[in-house]
């Protein structure tokens, strides 16, 4: 065992922790915000938006997200259209097309989280809603999204600690996060255990944190359906 070896980089391990978090919080802020709406026009009644969210969210969560990051990454600029246009600045940088792989990825599967959710509103709450007359806003403002969020929890819990674990992939790019240091070691100093039990170990701790927070979230915002079941 050479451990000397982890502790002269605890400092890069350090940083690709910092980017770790930075894609996680980033790609999960802003799938969750687009999830929203889409989860409504999953549930549309107009066969047109309602497949359209569908056929989204079947491709981006019937395809590995590796696919996804190699497509945007290296797919794109094959062509001269993208090449010349002015978001080429930003599809070159290997941070912007992870980022936009993980968004895309997550939005899909938050969408169909949230609509699930939307679906199983009891039809008490739907009734009482609309005989107060409410309007299309405040019923979505004060019944619909509060219930739908509450009710996704669980399964939203999961697909943070997934979005956590697939910034692994980020190494595949050139992006220097937990696993890319871990590989880095291996390469430098020819050891193979302890940079990737470090890793794992950073990975663990940090899926620990936010199990912890996810539960008091829960218990927190959700009790009450937990006292229904129970």
């Amino acid at each position: 065992m050479n451990w000397d070896v982890i502790a002269d980089n605890l400092g890069a391990y350090a940083q690709g922790a910092r980017l770790t978090l930075l894609l996680t919080g980033a790609s999960l802020l802003v799938s969750f915000f687009l999830a929203m709406p889409l989860a409504f026009a999953r549930n549309s009644r107009t066969p047109l938006l309602r497949n359209a969210v569908l056929a989204y969210t079947l491709v981006f969560r019937g395809t590995p997200l590796l696919v996804q990051i190699y497509l945007i990454y290296f797919g794109l600029s094959q062509f001269e259209l993208v090449r010349a246009s002015i978001f080429w600045p930003w599809l070159s940088s290997p941070m912007v097309c992870v980022l936009a792989a993980f968004v895309l990825n997550s939005t899909a599967y938050t969408t169909e989280i949230f609509a699930g959710g939307l679906r199983h509103i009891p039809a008490g709450e739907i009734e009482a809603m609309h005989a107060y007359g409410m309007s299309a806003w405040t019923r979505a403002r004060r019944i619909l999204i509060p219930s739908m969020l509450t009710r996704s929890l669980p399964l939203y819990g999961n697909e943070m600690i997934m979005m956590l674990h697939a910034t692994s992939l980020a190494s595949t790019v050139t992006l220097v996060e937990i696993t890319s240091v871990a590989r880095q070691i291996t390469l430098d100093d020819y050891i193979q255990f302890e940079p990737y039990v470090t890793a794992a170990a950073i990975y663990l701790a940090m899926t620990f944190v936010l199990v912890s927070a996810f539960q008091l979230v829960q218990r927190r915002w959700a009790g009450y359906l937990q006292e229904r079941m129970g």
